[in-house]
């Protein structure tokens, strides 16, 4: 049983807030007492899950439509956070889409999408309001990145890039950010039961990795218990931790985890 951290008085933003496990941390965060900043594209969405965390938590929570596709909002939307909210004590990045198609074919446009979502996205959300946690030596900046980034299977070329990128960024980031007092953790998750593989258009590759499907609340609340503690990473579930690992230590038995077993798009 996971024992839920305080967050009184801490200012938690979430990019992807609307749904999934962006949504899920949110809400987790405000059961923890936190005042949480939805930041996501959906409105109606945002305001729903803007009304769950203020009745959670007991205290206003707060949604800005973004688009972390668009560096310009990025920077309009970190400064109103500061001006109506304010100082930012932890921050989520957890917004990103996939998408699982042959490298050779996917269109490069789709590419492009992905790589400004996943990864320039966290990059600028990260600089803009990593600079405002160095100046008060405070904070701690989470960035969902995916096993895939560790290890990428058949038709996840483009997807697992990102992720690596995300993965690579971090690791420097913790590195440059520790002397000044913020904590950067990287999450890499397998396939969660949410919204991302029938945006995927992958519903198929959903049903065959059901068994190791994680369930969104419970990672989310791994999360928000890691809120408060310098965690390097979380990885789950741990049967792709494991195969991770191999490919690694082991490329060739690495190999016929992520053309085999974990291959099922």
């Amino acid at each position: 049983m996971i024992t839920m951290v305080d967050l009184q008085q801490q200012i938690v933003v979430v990019t992807g807030g609307s749904s999934g496990l962006g949504k899920a941390i949110g809400l987790n965060a405000a059961k923890a007492g936190a005042t949480v900043v939805f930041l996501a594209r959906r409105q109606q969405e945002l305001q729903q899950a803007q009304a769950e965390a203020t009745a959670l938590s007991g205290q206003p929570a707060y949604a800005y439509v973004l688009d972390v596709a668009d560096p310009v909002a990025i920077e309009a939307v970190v400064q109103r956070i500061e001006r109506e909210v304010g100082t930012v004590d932890i921050l989520v990045n957890a917004a990103g889409f996939g998408r699982f198609d042959l490298a050779l074919d996917m269109p490069m446009t789709t590419v492009e999408q992905l790589f400004r979502v996943n990864v320039l996205g966290v990059m600028y959300m990260t600089q803009l309001i990593g600079r405002q946690m160095a100046t008060a030596h405070h904070g701690h900046i989470i960035n969902i990145a995916s096993m895939a980034g560790k290890m990428a299977t058949p038709k996840s070329a483009i997807y697992a890039a990102t992720k690596a990128a995300v993965i690579g960024y971090s690791n420097g980031l913790r590195l440059e950010l520790k002397p000044l007092g913020v904590k950067v953790t990287t999450v890499n998750p397998g396939p969660i039961r949410t919204e991302f593989f029938e945006r995927a258009q992958a519903t198929d590759y959903e049903a065959a990795v059901d068994w190791i499907t994680l369930d969104p609340d419970k990672l989310a609340k791994r999360i928000v218990n890691a809120m408060t503690r310098s965690v390097r990473e979380i990885n789950a579930p741990a049967i792709m931790q494991v195969g991770a690992t191999l490919y690694t230590l082991m490329p060739h038995v690495g190999d016929f985890f992520a053309g085999g077993i974990f291959n099922r798009k």
